[in-house]
């Protein structure tokens, strides 16, 4: 690198306004330069590009709205939808009127009618009156209309772009993609070209999601980001990248409240693993995690419990029931119970809340339950493993302990998960049925644990008002993970202690 260009400032950059796209495209946009938004009708494109000038009008940066395919009626509406005022925004419109008064301070042509030559020099008319910062032109589609040929609409854009450089603008050029989708002709002449999509699902609402092609001279977040379009303008959900988000926590090991349980796993669950819990339906999974969720919180530690198969006041009745109180820790705001509705949530919008929960709230202790309904309900996300692994990553390189449960097919003898999941986990704990003297009864064992040595016994487990009862290691039994064990000792069970004491 020679000196000189060494020694060039860095050009400028302003916001998009939206805070997360600007993480996303590594700061910002680079000012005075022509960038392609592209999306088919209905992506948001229309909505960014609104809230790209209203971010320059809050800085003092004034801001133009040229629009070939919508009127200024229709942006005003789409901005009172979203609660804005347009105010220190200059709307031209280049669409047809009928019975508009052509002396009004607005400029208004036909494209169908007049010359490609004629729009042009109507639009830096409108610039140079302005005199803007920045700049959305809407949209590029009527423009290649009006060129006819795809080396006049060339031209033209280069033209364009030319003549905003030399005003200083900072220009977004809407495409909804209607050209030939191998036609990359802008892509090579924009500076920066971000790309939205939306996929309609069988069932649920329509998930977005964009990506930046191309940002020339900033290193920007690749990959597809979530987004959603709500009241209020755009969330975008940036791709979680784990490595970037390392932090030192102190290496310990951390009681589940359960003493039968802590012995089984070697001393209790380490600070930065995450443990699967598995198991059939009705086993005693949630409640577990529940009184795991409890003993956090009355050692002073906040947690996250995301809630997608029940309603929350079921779990929170059901934990009352077991003895597992946990309205007071809610009321104190040190427990966040977050029913979730999957078909309504896209695997970057999890992650968000997720990363929220342990960094604006210092959540140290989490439950995913359960990890079936999450996945079931996104057929369509090829690499929702890799996600969850990525977000797992995280979440142990904060020092979080994350406990996730799985439910599995199947109640006595073979029983099958939607999903293995087993390399993501450092821990997991088996929960099982099986069948002893005509009762239906319940083991627990721990598979496997990347941190302890753990015990590789089978042990009892009850459910009860009283909470969770973990009995002695069933020595005497053989085939209980079968659930047709056969008893050949003298091993009380937890049964008939309790119809002893009775």
């Amino acid at each position: 690198m020679d000196r000189t260009s060494a020694m060039k400032p860095r050009a400028e950059m302003v916001s998009i306004g939206i805070p997360e796209l600007d993480n996303v495209l590594g700061g910002g946009l680079t000012s005075n330069r022509s960038y392609l938004l592209e999306g088919t009708p209905g992506s948001g494109k229309t909505t960014i590009a609104l809230q790209f000038l209203l971010e320059g009008a809050r800085a003092g940066e004034g801001g133009l709205y040229i629009t070939l395919s919508e009127t200024a009626t229709e942006l005003r509406e789409v901005a009172r939808s979203h609660g804005w005022d347009l105010e220190g925004v200059e709307l031209f419109e280049l669409v047809n009127e009928d019975g508009l008064d052509p002396d009004a301070e607005q400029s208004i042509l036909e494209p169908s009618e007049v010359e490609l030559g004629e729009t042009i020099n109507g639009v830096k008319a409108c610039v140079d009156r302005v005199k803007p910062k920045r700049v959305v032109f809407d949209s590029l589609s009527e423009m290649r209309l009006l060129a006819q040929n795809s080396l006049r609409y060339r031209r033209q854009i280069l033209a364009l772009k030319q003549y905003f450089s030399t005003r200083n603008c900072t220009v977004l050029l809407l495409d909804d993609r209607s050209s030939d989708p191998g036609d990359l002709q802008l892509h090579s002449i924009a500076h920066g070209v971000i790309t939205l999509e939306q996929a309609a699902q069988d069932y649920g609402t329509e998930r977005r999601r964009l990506r930046i092609v191309k940002m020339r001279g900033v290193k920007y977040r690749g990959g597809f980001h979530d987004f959603t379009i709500e009241t209020g303008g755009v969330s975008v959900f940036p791709r979680l990248v784990a490595a970037e988000h390392h932090s030192p926590f102190p290496e310990r090991q951390l009681s589940t409240g359960l003493a039968p349980l802590d012995q089984m796993l070697g001393g209790g669950l380490s600070a930065g693993t995450n443990a699967l819990f598995n198991g059939p339906s009705g086993v005693g999974k949630t409640t577990t995690a529940a009184r795991c969720a409890l003993t956090a919180l009355e050692r002073g530690e906040k947690a996250a419990y995301f809630l997608f198969d029940e309603g929350k006041a079921t779990m929170l009745a059901r934990a009352r029931a077991m003895g597992t109180n946990l309205d007071p820790y809610i009321e104190r705001g040190d427990l966040r119970v977050v029913q979730i509705d999957p078909a309504e949530l896209s695997p970057g919008e999890f992650s968000s809340w997720v990363r929220s929960a342990v960094q604006n709230d210092q959540v140290k202790f989490i439950v995913i339950d359960s990890l079936n309904a999450f996945l079931q309900a996104m057929p369509g996300e090829k690499h929702l493993v890799l996600q969850m692994h990525e977000m797992l990553s995280y979440l142990n390189q904060q020092g979080v302990i994350t406990i996730l449960i799985l439910g599995q097919h199947g109640i006595i003898g073979e029983v099958r998960s939607d999903v293995d999941l087993s390399y993501l986990s450092d821990t997991i704990v088996l929960f099982r049925y099986f069948e002893a003297h005509g009762e239906m009864l319940k083991a627990v064992s721990v598979a496997k644990s990347r941190t302890t040595s753990h015990e590789a016994t089978i042990r009892e487990f009850r459910l009860s008002s009283g909470g969770i009862k973990i009995g002695e290691p069933l020595k005497d039994f053989e085939g209980v993970l079968s659930g047709l064990p056969t008893y050949r000792g003298i091993t009380p069970l937890l049964a008939s202690e309790t119809a002893a004491a009775n």
